[in-house]
């Protein structure tokens, strides 16, 4: 075996899985890696071994199972050229239990199978000495011991053999011939199981949870993973806890002088907020604004857009003087198709993360939550979900916006998914009619760190962009859409009729 003495952990070579393992597996103990057929078992034990080879350890793949071919097939598909990494144990039965003439009568081929591939296998390692073993799979294991009692004892014998030669292995089990047996749980250092999901709707959805590490802490919860071509992705659970920044907290302006005097001053450094409202009602324009205006002041802003079309995003926008592909372009913003149906939800938080750790991002945009909220297999997880994503942009003094689609356009208007405890401020934008016209306004409803307008003012979007007028005092019931006149002047914006309405790009 390689001096290896000095290292305490084995790493996988899986960036995330590392992470929650606390920096790998602890060498010289017997691992187990558990899941259904197609959740990613061979891909992460193929990843071990090379990150092995990588550093110079010697690995072993010993498999029951599959063919040696099939082995390096799946290693190609992902770039990988095993030849000299590792070595590969085709462990196949004797050829005398293969010839029915030759089979015995007074024993069972199981026992006899079962000692000369444990005979095999030990040989194997004794020439090779290996730092890291796999075993694939303890199905087949299982079957030729046909007792638990004597499948205990295997799993013991192996245990003990590979603990005296110092190797690190990892025992794969892909729970077809009894997935209620946890015999191996109760003697393995560690438990991995690998779940696959399969929405309505989408690409499937794996995740993965440690169900034991002895003498180790680590990340507990679920955590999402793909499978692509360079092996597996693994995203670990977002703890916002373990995410702390140093930073100023000051009002941000919106260059918009009307928004920042609605606002209280603006919207605060490292807080969030969320902008309700129907559809077409603007809330794509605001967070707009509040992005350019970050980028005005020098910082870096990221938009994630569920719900459009980014060709269509840059046409409206450049309508309304806001020039998006000369700020990507320019290195300033950071702006990303989100497709809810091929996305986990732990996957989208790492993506947000990786842009504010990576390009030091200020504001981030969200832009729906009604897209977000499609990407998750169960509603239920939905508000945990956002909760910690907003507590991490918060404490990276990073000003979250997040956009949501209401049901309904004038009159009774509700929300899919009640966020507004979460956010720091909510702006409520509605549509109400006067004077023959679909007008819109908007209003602050809540900001938790310091004064606010209570007013409400009317808005326009056309192709000079966003227009704010002043609070409309002489109008009762705007926010439900249909007000009622009861002042002596008129206050609604005088040049209604002399600017182009942006219609259908306010969204």
């Amino acid at each position: 075996m390689s001096d290896i003495a000095g290292e305490s952990k084995a790493r996988l070579g899986i960036t995330g899985l590392d992470d929650i393992l606390a920096g790998g597996l602890a060498r010289g103990h017997l691992y187990l890696l558990e899941g259904s057929p197609g959740t990613g078992k061979t891909t992460i034990a193929l990843q071990f071994l090379v990150e092995g080879a990588q550093q110079g350890e010697k690995g072993l793949y010993v498999t029951l199972s599959e063919t040696e071919e099939e082995l390096r097939l799946t290693a190609r598909s992902h770039g990988w050229e095993i030849n000299d990494q590792f070595a590969v144990f085709e462990l196949t039965p004797p050829e005398s239990l293969l010839d029915s003439e030759q089979q015995q009568s007074l024993l069972y081929s199981s026992d006899l199978e079962l000692g000369e591939a444990t005979k095999a296998m030990f040989e194997m390692v004794d020439d090779l000495r290996p730092d890291r073993v796999v075993i694939d799979s303890l199905s087949e294991i299982r079957l030729l011991a046909q007792s638990s009692l004597r499948y205990r004892r295997q799993i013991l014998l192996l245990k003990h053999y590979f603990a005296r030669n110092g190797a690190t292995v990892l025992m794969l089990d892909d729970l077809t011939s009894d997935a209620n047996d946890k015999t191996v749980h109760s003697v393995a250092h560690g438990v991995i199981r690998l779940e696959e999901l399969a929405p309505v709707f989408g690409a499937e959805r794996r995740r993965l949870r440690v169900l034991k590490y002895r003498a180790q802490a680590y990340r507990g919860g679920y955590h999402d993973f793909a499978i692509k071509r360079g092996g597996i992705d693994v995203f670990p659970r977002l703890v916002s806890s373990e995410h702390r920044t140093r930073f100023s907290r000051e009002p941000l302006s919106s260059n918009i002088p009307e928004l920042d005097a609605l606002l209280g001053g603006g919207i605060d450094r490292g807080s969030s907020a969320l902008l309700l409202g129907p559809a077409g009602a603007g809330k794509t324009i605001l967070t707009l604004h509040f992005a350019r205006a970050a980028i005005e002041r020098g910082e870096k802003a990221a938009i994630f857009v569920f719900d459009e079309e980014l060709g269509l995003l840059f046409a409206r926008a450049k309508g309304l003087g806001i020039d998006l592909e000369k700020m990507r372009d320019e290195g300033n913003l950071l702006i990303e198709q989100v497709d809810a149906a091929e996305l986990s939800p732990g996957e989208f938080a790492h993506m947000v993360r990786d842009r504010v750790d990576r390009a030091q991002v200020k504001t981030v945009a969200i832009d729906s939550l009604n897209g977000y909220q499609a990407s998750m297999p169960e509603e239920q997880s939905l508000l945990l979900h956002i909760h910690e994503l907003l507590q991490y942009l918060n404490r990276q003094g990073a000003t979250t916006f997040v956009t949501v689609a209401q049901h309904g356009l004038v009159g009774e208007v509700q929300s899919p998914v009640d966020i507004t405890y979460l956010a720091d401020s909510v702006l409520l934008l509605r549509f109400f009619e006067a004077e023959g016209r679909v007008r819109r306004a908007m209003s602050v409803i809540k900001k938790r760190s310091g004064f606010h307008e209570n007013t409400i003012r009317e808005y326009q979007i056309s192709s000079h962009g966003l227009s704010i007028g002043q609070p409309l005092t002489n109008f009762q019931g705007i926010l439900r859409g249909m007000p009622v006149y009861s002042g002596s002047g008129r206050n609604l914006l005088s040049d209604y009729a002399d600017r182009p309405i942006a219609g259908d790009q306010a969204t």
